[in-house]
């Protein structure tokens, strides 16, 4: 009996399996530093701050995703089913791939960003999609920065779109605890080096619509209500007898095509203001759960707190020999708290209850050939905290590369790359080293890398 229902159940799987993908995104090298004549990993940019101002530095990293479509087993019915799965593999402790395991210290770690079942064409073709489940759900991305912009809504939760251009999502974030110390409502980020101690477990619901204003040119709106309920655990957890907590985001991104270069051209300028405990965006994220800054202590909540963001982002095909890809990207956070420089959490801790950070960068790819292409990179950072000195660093890249697929594009891979990097830093910078290269080195004004890379994607 076990076996008929096994033999029926496969042959139902054979009638409405449709199609199996697999892609990947990886990158995987090796450096070699001035400083110990050996490899250190670290980046040259400024902390809190990410791939802002640059990832030519960028360690090993490997994606895996997969995707399997189901076709409907009722002939002319406009569905389509699929479940994405991704796996992510990178070493906490900055070692390379080939000298870390799983069982290493600080060694590999394994994580599942994607998993989720997609419904494409429900009702009528085109017309609505749902998805649920954990999901990478982001648009507008500067690649050379590793930036997600204006509209990273990555988490679990689910989502329904409209005719392609109105989109309603709900996330649910949940209590992350990186230490056994912790207790819940309690979040330290570690992968991106920022300490974002105020982040507390929520509900988030997002509105997006797309307004076409012509044939090159599209208007998008963004609306976010944050709710963060009233904890239930008091009696055996009196420190979290805090009040729930809400926020909203209001942001509008502007996207034009620029057919007076060749396809594939396009400027986009977006802005996002954030309130309350939806004030997030900082150490090169922009997911705005991420909660920047201290409380009000006296109405404990973050009624006070506010973000803004701002960038605009290019990129000019301006012949067959060369491409311009160029952002700036500005970013002001603040706590609810009085003061401007460090304040007190809920958990008494002191951070910072103020930032604002300011990055211009642009990277030029020479078309030498179809197969050798010569990037060119130059990045300015600066960042504030609180009321200390400005940290700043300025930053120029190269990288002769060998580009396998022969197309003459930006976007362009696998590449074989030689990199090297040069950094400058400001006094304040050196001094507190605030690089995670200086973190290694010392106070030095200049930083440098040199390693050689390949990066490749296909989806």
């Amino acid at each position: 009996m076990l076996s008929s229902i096994c033999e029926a159940q496969i042959a139902y799987q054979k009638a409405t399996y449709k199609n199996f993908y697999i892609g990947s995104y990886g990158r995987v090298g090796a450096d070699w530093s001035f400083v110990n004549e050996g490899s250190i990993g670290r980046r040259l940019n400024l902390n809190n701050m990410g791939s802002i101002g640059g990832r030519m530095e960028e360690q090993d990293y490997l994606e895996l995703a997969t995707g399997i479509d189901f076709s409907p087993l009722v002939k002319g019915d406009s569905m389509n089913v699929t479940v994405n799965t991704r796996f992510a593999v990178w070493s906490n402790s900055l070692s390379l791939f080939g000298n870390s395991t799983t069982t290493s210290t600080g060694g590999l770690t394994l994580a599942i960003p994607e998993l989720y079942v997609e419904v494409n064409g429900v009702g009528k073709k085109d017309l609505i999609n749902l998805w649920v489940g954990s999901r990478l759900y982001r648009g507008a991305d500067v690649h050379i920065a590793d930036h997600f912009y204006f509209n990273d809504h990555s988490g679990q939760g689910f989502g329904i779109e409209w005719k392609n251009r109105t989109r309603f999502s709900a996330l649910f974030v949940a209590s992350t605890d990186t230490s056994s110390t912790v207790p819940p409502y309690f979040y330290l980020n570690i992968k991106t080096g920022t300490p974002a101690l105020a982040l507390r477990q929520r509900t988030v619901m997002i509105v997006e619509h797309d307004l076409a204003l012509s044939e090159n040119s599209k208007l998008t709106f963004l609306g976010e209500f944050h709710r963060m309920g009233n904890p239930d655990n008091t009696d055996t957890l009196p420190d979290l007898a805090y009040p729930g907590d809400n926020g909203y985001v209001l942001g509008a991104r502007l996207n034009r095509n620029l057919p007076k270069f060749l396809s594939g051209s396009f400027n986009d300028l977006s802005l996002r203001y954030g309130r309350g405990i939806a004030n997030g965006g900082d150490g090169g994220v922009s997911r705005t759960w991420l909660t920047f800054g201290a409380p009000d202590l006296v109405d404990q909540s973050f009624r006070n707190a506010y973000s803004w963001s701002l960038v605009e982002h290019f990129l000019m095909n301006i012949s067959p020999h060369f491409s311009l890809n160029g952002y700036v990207i500005y970013n002001q956070s603040k706590g609810a708290a009085a003061s401007n420089d460090q304040a007190e959490t809920f958990f008494g801790k002191e951070v910072f209850n103020r930032k604002e950070d300011f990055t211009i960068g642009g990277r030029g790819t020479w078309y030498i050939s179809d197969n050798f292409h010569l990037l060119s990179e130059l990045h300015y950072s600066q960042r504030q905290d609180g009321d200390q000195p400005v940290n700043a660093m300025g930053k120029l890249s190269l990288a002769p590369t060998l580009s396998t697929s022969g197309e003459r594009s930006v976007w362009a891979r696998p590449h074989l790359r030689f990199v090297f990097s040069l950094a400058r830093y400001n006094e304040n910078a050196s001094e507190s080293l605030y690089s995670p290269y200086l973190q290694f080195v010392g106070p030095e004004r200049w930083g440098y890398y040199m390693g050689v890379k390949a990066e490749w994607w296909i989806f």
